[in-house]
């Protein structure tokens, strides 16, 4: 792994694999392939270790010209593909737009990838490798007592966002099979901390808490996701990419299933603790149901047992830690909000959001 081309690296988990992966290998040089749309941003990318290994293309991974001129001209032996549109509320509203990203636009850059590293032999085929972030809502939904899901468990996806990522993974290990193209692939759970783009449930907890503005909890707020702090994520990347073998898929959990509610509730506690003067203490006094999400899948669980065992990866930080330090960094980095508030799309989501609920914004 020398030339490494990440795609959506300007977004939340691709923006802290490059910061994670750039500070991590200082031989490593990286491109990052981005097409800045509403959740992705250049301020993800400030101060980063070893800036001269790294560089910035705008660009959309339809672009197929693009792309096989990047793979040439770089010699890119290792692509990292996060590009994805990855909102369950907004694949709910306009499903098309996730069907062309996360199924086309994978097609797209594996076309290419095969093109150029099979087809023109460009580089040896023992260097070179296709890795696939995907989620675990392509499994669907665990009822209460069943068992964490596994490398081999069925998919089962329940919305479009799901059903176009299950189509993405099963497009890449078709490329495996049929063509030989080395690739890996990585199924995460629910990702959280430092810029986290504000449509996501924990980013939009504390900065609602922090303006007063109601907590939004759907249903009874008893839903369970798996909960894996962002950094956890890139350093399990990173050994996939080095020691995962080749047309293998990974689970990559926190080892942490809490419930929604109590999510909200650990974030106010915190709020409460590192604002105890705030007139908005006790933050919990915010919280509002609201009517639940069509279709919302009640339990998620990862095993991750196989990554465990094969490359000696699990979580370094707990909820606690991890929610401690993504709090602080948003009380800490107020100029990031405001720049990402201020961005094309920022706005028009927010009042889409609330539209949907039938609610104004106060």
């Amino acid at each position: 792994m020398q030339n490494v081309l990440v795609t959506g690296g300007a977004g939340f988990i691709g923006s802290n694999f490059v910061r994670y992966l750039l500070g991590a290998d200082a031989q490593v040089r990286v491109t990052n392939l981005d097409a800045l749309t509403y959740s992705g941003s250049l301020e993800n990318l400030r101060s980063l270790p070893n800036p001269e290994h790294y560089s910035f293309v705008k660009g959309d991974i339809f672009d197929a010209d693009l792309v096989v001129r990047l793979l040439r001209e770089r010699a890119i032996d290792t692509i990292v593909h996060f590009a994805a549109e990855t909102h369950v509320d907004r694949s709910i509203l306009a499903p098309e737009q996730f069907i062309q990203t996360n199924i086309v636009g994978t097609y797209t850059l594996l076309e290419a990838a095969r093109q150029v590293w099979l087809q023109d032999a460009s580089l040896p085929k023992d260097g070179l490798r296709f890795h696939h972030i995907s989620t675990d809502e392509v499994f669907g939904s665990l009822a209460a007592g069943e068992p964490a899901w596994t490398e081999s468990a069925n998919y089962a996806p329940n919305s479009p966002y799901a059903a176009s990522k299950a189509s993405s993974d099963h497009l890449v290990r078709s490329y495996g099979h049929t063509y030989g193209l080395p690739y890996t692939l990585t199924n995460c759970s629910n990702n959280y901390g430092p810029y986290q783009f504000p449509e996501k449930l924990i980013p939009l907890m504390i900065l609602n808490a922090l303006e007063g503005i109601p907590l939004p909890i759907y249903g009874d707020g008893l839903q369970i996701r798996d909960w894996l702090f962002v950094e956890d994520h890139c350093e399990a990347i990173a050994l996939v990419l080095r020691h995962g073998r080749n047309g293998e898929s990974y689970n990559i959990g926190g080892n942490c299933q809490p419930t929604n509610l109590e999510i909200v509730n650990a974030l106010c506690d915190i709020l409460d603790e590192l604002q105890p003067g705030s007139p908005l203490t006790p933050h919990a006094k915010l919280k509002k149901y609201v009517t639940d999400r069509p279709g919302h899948d009640r339990r998620y669980a990862m095993n991750i047992q196989k990554i465990q065992r094969e490359l000696g990866w699990k979580p370094r930080h707990d909820l606690h830690e991890g929610l401690l330090i993504t709090v602080r960094w948003y009380l800490e980095n107020e100029g990031w909000v405001n720049t990402i508030r201020k961005q094309k799309g920022y706005q028009a989501w927010l009042d889409e959001n609330y539209a949907r609920r039938g609610e104004e914004r106060k």
